[in-house]
Protein backbone atom coordinates (compact mmCIF):
# COMPACT_ATOMS: atom_id res chain seq x y z
CA UNK A 1 0.00 0.00 0.00
CA UNK A 2 1.24 3.38 -0.72
CA UNK A 3 0.89 6.64 1.20
CA UNK A 4 0.78 10.13 -0.24
CA UNK A 5 0.45 13.94 1.67
CA UNK A 6 -2.12 15.99 -0.64
CA UNK A 7 -2.82 19.27 0.28
CA UNK A 8 -4.86 22.60 -0.64
CA UNK A 9 -2.39 25.12 -0.70
CA UNK A 10 -5.22 28.00 -1.81
CA UNK A 11 -6.15 27.75 1.53
CA UNK A 12 -3.48 30.49 2.50
CA UNK A 13 -0.37 28.79 2.30
CA UNK A 14 2.87 30.28 0.50
CA UNK A 15 5.39 28.28 -2.11
CA UNK A 16 7.88 28.19 1.45
CA UNK A 17 4.95 26.77 3.47
CA UNK A 18 4.28 24.31 0.48
CA UNK A 19 8.34 23.05 0.39
CA UNK A 20 8.53 22.34 4.26
CA UNK A 21 5.56 20.33 3.59
CA UNK A 22 7.34 18.21 0.80
CA UNK A 23 10.07 18.16 2.86
CA UNK A 24 8.91 16.87 5.83
CA UNK A 25 7.10 13.98 3.90
CA UNK A 26 10.07 13.32 2.23
CA UNK A 27 11.63 12.84 5.48
CA UNK A 28 9.46 10.50 6.88
CA UNK A 29 9.19 8.14 4.62
CA UNK A 30 5.82 9.10 2.51
CA UNK A 31 5.49 8.02 -1.36
CA UNK A 32 4.27 11.72 -2.71
CA UNK A 33 3.46 14.66 -2.19
CA UNK A 34 0.32 15.88 -4.03
CA UNK A 35 -1.32 19.73 -3.99
CA UNK A 36 -4.89 20.54 -5.34
CA UNK A 37 -5.10 23.10 -8.58
CA UNK A 38 -7.12 26.28 -7.05
CA UNK A 39 -6.92 29.69 -7.81
CA UNK A 40 -9.09 31.15 -4.45
CA UNK A 41 -9.51 29.80 -1.29
CA UNK A 42 -12.61 28.23 -0.29
CA UNK A 43 -14.79 29.56 2.65
CA UNK A 44 -13.70 32.32 5.30
CA UNK A 45 -11.09 33.71 5.81
CA UNK A 46 -7.67 35.87 5.07
CA UNK A 47 -6.55 35.25 1.37
CA UNK A 48 -3.42 36.03 1.98
CA UNK A 49 -0.75 35.28 0.64
CA UNK A 50 -2.64 34.91 -2.66
CA UNK A 51 -2.57 31.58 -4.74
CA UNK A 52 0.33 29.49 -6.22
CA UNK A 53 0.06 27.39 -9.13
CA UNK A 54 0.11 24.09 -8.91
CA UNK A 55 2.46 23.49 -11.73
CA UNK A 56 5.11 26.20 -11.10
CA UNK A 57 4.68 25.19 -7.47
CA UNK A 58 5.74 21.35 -8.51
CA UNK A 59 8.55 22.72 -10.60
CA UNK A 60 10.50 24.27 -8.06
CA UNK A 61 9.58 21.54 -5.81
CA UNK A 62 10.93 18.95 -8.40
CA UNK A 63 14.86 20.72 -8.02
CA UNK A 64 13.89 20.93 -4.30
CA UNK A 65 13.25 16.94 -3.36
CA UNK A 66 15.54 14.47 -4.09
CA UNK A 67 13.20 11.05 -4.11
CA UNK A 68 9.37 11.81 -3.26
CA UNK A 69 6.64 11.69 -6.02
CA UNK A 70 5.16 15.24 -6.97
CA UNK A 71 1.63 15.53 -8.62
CA UNK A 72 -1.71 16.88 -8.86
CA UNK A 73 -5.05 15.78 -7.12
CA UNK A 74 -6.29 17.03 -9.25
CA UNK A 75 -5.60 19.66 -11.79
CA UNK A 76 -8.34 21.28 -13.00
CA UNK A 77 -9.22 20.83 -17.57
CA UNK A 78 -10.45 24.10 -17.43
CA UNK A 79 -7.56 25.64 -16.38
CA UNK A 80 -5.12 24.74 -19.01
CA UNK A 81 -4.88 24.11 -22.66
CA UNK A 82 -4.30 20.16 -23.10
CA UNK A 83 -1.08 20.91 -25.41
CA UNK A 84 0.80 22.97 -23.23
CA UNK A 85 -0.46 21.23 -20.24
CA UNK A 86 1.11 18.32 -21.75
CA UNK A 87 4.69 20.58 -22.48
CA UNK A 88 4.48 21.83 -18.85
CA UNK A 89 3.97 18.07 -16.95
CA UNK A 90 6.66 16.81 -19.27
CA UNK A 91 8.97 19.39 -18.47
CA UNK A 92 8.08 18.96 -14.57
CA UNK A 93 8.74 15.51 -15.23
CA UNK A 94 12.44 16.30 -16.44
CA UNK A 95 12.90 18.48 -13.93
CA UNK A 96 12.19 15.77 -11.10
CA UNK A 97 13.70 12.74 -12.89
CA UNK A 98 10.48 11.48 -13.33
CA UNK A 99 8.59 11.86 -10.26
CA UNK A 100 5.47 13.02 -11.54
CA UNK A 101 2.33 11.96 -11.44
CA UNK A 102 -0.39 13.74 -13.40
CA UNK A 103 -4.24 14.21 -11.91
CA UNK A 104 -6.63 15.76 -14.16
CA UNK A 105 -10.51 16.43 -13.87
CA UNK A 106 -12.93 18.26 -15.09
CA UNK A 107 -12.99 21.48 -12.40
CA UNK A 108 -16.05 22.06 -10.11
CA UNK A 109 -15.43 25.61 -8.75
CA UNK A 110 -17.47 27.70 -10.11
CA UNK A 111 -16.33 30.71 -7.93
CA UNK A 112 -12.90 31.25 -8.87
CA UNK A 113 -13.90 30.62 -12.60
CA UNK A 114 -15.90 33.80 -12.37
CA UNK A 115 -13.33 35.38 -10.03
CA UNK A 116 -10.77 34.95 -12.46
CA UNK A 117 -12.20 35.12 -15.88
CA UNK A 118 -11.49 31.16 -16.78
CA UNK A 119 -14.65 29.97 -19.22
CA UNK A 120 -16.60 27.30 -16.62
CA UNK A 121 -19.13 25.40 -19.60
CA UNK A 122 -22.03 23.90 -17.75
CA UNK A 123 -20.83 20.41 -19.40
CA UNK A 124 -16.96 19.89 -18.90
CA UNK A 125 -16.78 15.70 -19.63
CA UNK A 126 -16.44 16.00 -23.15
CA UNK A 127 -13.37 18.52 -22.11
CA UNK A 128 -11.51 16.57 -19.79
CA UNK A 129 -12.27 13.20 -21.99
CA UNK A 130 -10.94 15.03 -25.21
CA UNK A 131 -8.04 16.57 -22.95
CA UNK A 132 -6.96 13.10 -21.82
CA UNK A 133 -6.85 11.82 -25.52
CA UNK A 134 -4.76 14.59 -26.15
CA UNK A 135 -2.05 14.60 -23.61
CA UNK A 136 -1.45 10.88 -23.58
CA UNK A 137 -1.68 10.93 -27.36
CA UNK A 138 1.00 13.54 -27.49
CA UNK A 139 3.38 11.66 -24.95
CA UNK A 140 3.02 8.27 -26.64
CA UNK A 141 3.73 9.92 -30.72
CA UNK A 142 6.95 8.51 -31.23
CA UNK A 143 9.55 11.09 -31.74
CA UNK A 144 9.77 12.50 -35.33
CA UNK A 145 6.25 12.23 -36.12
CA UNK A 146 3.10 14.41 -35.03
CA UNK A 147 0.22 14.32 -33.28
CA UNK A 148 -3.39 15.50 -34.52
CA UNK A 149 -6.15 15.81 -33.22
CA UNK A 150 -9.92 16.98 -34.27
CA UNK A 151 -12.16 16.84 -31.69
CA UNK A 152 -15.59 18.74 -30.29
CA UNK A 153 -13.24 21.06 -27.81
CA UNK A 154 -9.95 20.74 -28.93
CA UNK A 155 -7.92 20.53 -32.50
CA UNK A 156 -4.22 19.96 -33.34
CA UNK A 157 -2.55 19.62 -36.09
CA UNK A 158 0.43 18.27 -36.64
CA UNK A 159 1.97 19.31 -33.05
CA UNK A 160 5.56 18.20 -32.70
CA UNK A 161 4.36 16.17 -29.62
CA UNK A 162 7.74 17.23 -27.42
CA UNK A 163 8.94 17.14 -25.35
CA UNK A 164 8.38 13.73 -23.73
CA UNK A 165 7.96 12.86 -20.39
CA UNK A 166 11.10 11.19 -18.87
CA UNK A 167 8.62 8.52 -17.54
CA UNK A 168 8.01 5.70 -20.30
CA UNK A 169 4.61 6.17 -18.71
CA UNK A 170 3.14 8.93 -16.75
CA UNK A 171 0.89 7.90 -14.14
CA UNK A 172 -2.85 9.35 -14.71
CA UNK A 173 -5.17 10.17 -11.79
CA UNK A 174 -8.97 10.07 -12.71
CA UNK A 175 -11.26 10.55 -10.00
CA UNK A 176 -14.65 11.46 -9.18
CA UNK A 177 -18.28 10.24 -8.20
CA UNK A 178 -20.44 9.81 -11.38
CA UNK A 179 -21.67 6.69 -11.86
CA UNK A 180 -20.63 6.36 -15.42
CA UNK A 181 -18.45 8.52 -17.43
CA UNK A 182 -16.24 9.01 -14.86
CA UNK A 183 -15.49 5.14 -14.49
CA UNK A 184 -15.52 4.67 -18.43
CA UNK A 185 -12.92 7.53 -18.74
CA UNK A 186 -10.63 6.34 -15.98
CA UNK A 187 -10.91 3.21 -17.10
CA UNK A 188 -9.78 4.01 -20.67
CA UNK A 189 -7.00 6.49 -19.68
CA UNK A 190 -6.13 6.21 -16.42
CA UNK A 191 -3.13 4.73 -14.11
CA UNK A 192 -5.04 5.25 -10.77
CA UNK A 193 -8.88 5.70 -9.79
CA UNK A 194 -9.42 8.12 -6.99
CA UNK A 195 -12.09 8.36 -4.92
CA UNK A 196 -12.25 11.17 -2.65
CA UNK A 197 -14.11 11.92 1.48
CA UNK A 198 -16.80 9.31 1.34
CA UNK A 199 -17.51 6.42 3.88
CA UNK A 200 -16.04 2.96 3.18
CA UNK A 201 -19.68 2.05 1.75
CA UNK A 202 -19.39 4.40 -0.80
CA UNK A 203 -15.72 3.48 -1.88
CA UNK A 204 -16.57 0.15 -2.06
CA UNK A 205 -19.67 1.00 -4.74
CA UNK A 206 -17.23 3.08 -6.91
CA UNK A 207 -14.48 0.67 -6.71
CA UNK A 208 -17.07 -2.06 -8.22
CA UNK A 209 -18.16 0.53 -10.62
CA UNK A 210 -14.48 1.28 -11.96
CA UNK A 211 -13.75 -2.36 -12.11
CA UNK A 212 -16.89 -3.10 -14.15
CA UNK A 213 -16.08 -0.64 -16.49
CA UNK A 214 -12.41 -1.39 -17.21
CA UNK A 215 -13.75 -4.90 -17.37
CA UNK A 216 -15.94 -3.80 -20.41
CA UNK A 217 -13.33 -2.63 -22.45
CA UNK A 218 -11.44 -5.33 -22.36
CA UNK A 219 -8.87 -4.28 -19.41
CA UNK A 220 -7.91 -6.13 -16.61
CA UNK A 221 -8.88 -4.15 -13.10
CA UNK A 222 -5.91 -4.91 -11.45
CA UNK A 223 -3.81 -2.93 -13.92
CA UNK A 224 -5.88 0.19 -12.23
CA UNK A 225 -4.47 1.87 -9.15
CA UNK A 226 -7.40 2.86 -6.50
CA UNK A 227 -7.00 5.00 -4.21
CA UNK A 228 -8.85 7.60 -1.57
CA UNK A 229 -8.21 10.87 -0.20
CA UNK A 230 -9.54 11.73 3.30
CA UNK A 231 -9.29 14.41 5.40
CA UNK A 232 -6.68 13.72 8.42
CA UNK A 233 -7.00 14.93 12.16
CA UNK A 234 -3.73 12.35 13.76
CA UNK A 235 -2.47 12.81 17.07
CA UNK A 236 -0.89 10.92 20.20
CA UNK A 237 -3.61 13.61 22.58
CA UNK A 238 -7.24 13.89 22.03
CA UNK A 239 -6.45 17.62 22.42
CA UNK A 240 -3.95 17.23 19.48
CA UNK A 241 -6.42 15.86 17.43
CA UNK A 242 -8.85 19.19 18.46
CA UNK A 243 -6.30 21.82 17.86
CA UNK A 244 -6.01 19.94 14.36
CA UNK A 245 -9.63 19.88 13.82
CA UNK A 246 -10.39 23.47 14.60
CA UNK A 247 -7.14 24.71 12.84
CA UNK A 248 -9.21 23.46 9.65
CA UNK A 249 -12.36 25.46 10.73
CA UNK A 250 -14.52 22.24 12.38
CA UNK A 251 -15.15 20.84 15.47
CA UNK A 252 -13.73 17.16 16.96
CA UNK A 253 -16.69 16.05 16.80
CA UNK A 254 -17.83 16.61 13.63
CA UNK A 255 -14.12 14.93 11.90
CA UNK A 256 -15.07 12.06 14.55
CA UNK A 257 -18.50 11.81 12.55
CA UNK A 258 -17.77 12.11 9.25
CA UNK A 259 -15.46 10.66 6.68
CA UNK A 260 -12.22 10.78 8.09
CA UNK A 261 -8.93 9.62 8.93
CA UNK A 262 -9.22 10.99 12.42
CA UNK A 263 -7.72 9.42 15.80
CA UNK A 264 -4.32 8.16 16.73
CA UNK A 265 -2.07 5.89 15.10
CA UNK A 266 -4.36 2.74 16.15
CA UNK A 267 -7.51 4.46 15.28
CA UNK A 268 -6.38 5.29 11.92
CA UNK A 269 -3.98 2.10 10.87
CA UNK A 270 -7.45 0.05 11.85
CA UNK A 271 -9.22 2.27 9.57
CA UNK A 272 -6.61 1.74 6.83
CA UNK A 273 -6.91 -1.59 7.40
CA UNK A 274 -10.73 -1.76 6.54
CA UNK A 275 -10.16 -0.05 2.98
CA UNK A 276 -7.15 -1.81 2.49
CA UNK A 277 -9.87 -5.11 2.29
CA UNK A 278 -11.65 -3.05 -0.08
CA UNK A 279 -9.35 -3.27 -2.62
CA UNK A 280 -7.72 0.34 -1.76
CA UNK A 281 -3.80 0.61 -3.34
CA UNK A 282 -2.90 4.04 -1.84
CA UNK A 283 -4.21 6.24 0.70
CA UNK A 284 -3.89 10.39 0.34
CA UNK A 285 -3.58 11.90 3.70
CA UNK A 286 -5.69 15.25 3.56
CA UNK A 287 -3.78 17.91 5.93
CA UNK A 288 -4.92 21.59 5.50
CA UNK A 289 -2.64 23.03 7.49
CA UNK A 290 1.09 22.66 5.38
CA UNK A 291 3.00 24.91 8.72
CA UNK A 292 1.91 22.03 10.76
CA UNK A 293 4.69 19.90 9.76
CA UNK A 294 4.93 17.86 13.15
CA UNK A 295 1.30 16.38 12.01
CA UNK A 296 3.64 14.93 8.83
CA UNK A 297 5.62 13.40 11.18
CA UNK A 298 3.44 12.18 13.66
CA UNK A 299 1.71 10.02 10.75
CA UNK A 300 4.68 9.03 9.00
CA UNK A 301 6.84 8.20 12.53
CA UNK A 302 3.77 6.34 14.10
CA UNK A 303 0.86 5.78 11.36
CA UNK A 304 3.30 4.23 8.32
CA UNK A 305 4.86 1.71 10.27
CA UNK A 306 1.39 0.23 11.79
CA UNK A 307 0.21 -0.25 7.66
CA UNK A 308 3.43 -0.52 5.42
CA UNK A 309 2.67 -3.86 3.60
Amino acid sequence: MEFTIFTEPQQGFSYDDQLACALAAERHGFDAFFRSDHYMRMGAGSPLPGPTDAWITLAGLARETTSIRLGTLVSSATHRAPAILAIQVAQVDAMSGGRVEFGLGTGWFEDEHRAYGIPFPARRFGMLEEQLAVITGLWRTPVGETFSFSGEHYSLHDAPALPKPVQSRMPVIVGGGGPRRTPAIAARFATEFNIGFQPNDVVAEKLAGVRAACEAIGRDPRTLKMSVALPTFAGATESEIRRRAEAAGRTLDDVRGSATLTGDADEIAERIDGLRALGVDRIHFQLMDLCDTEHVAYLGDEVLPLVRS
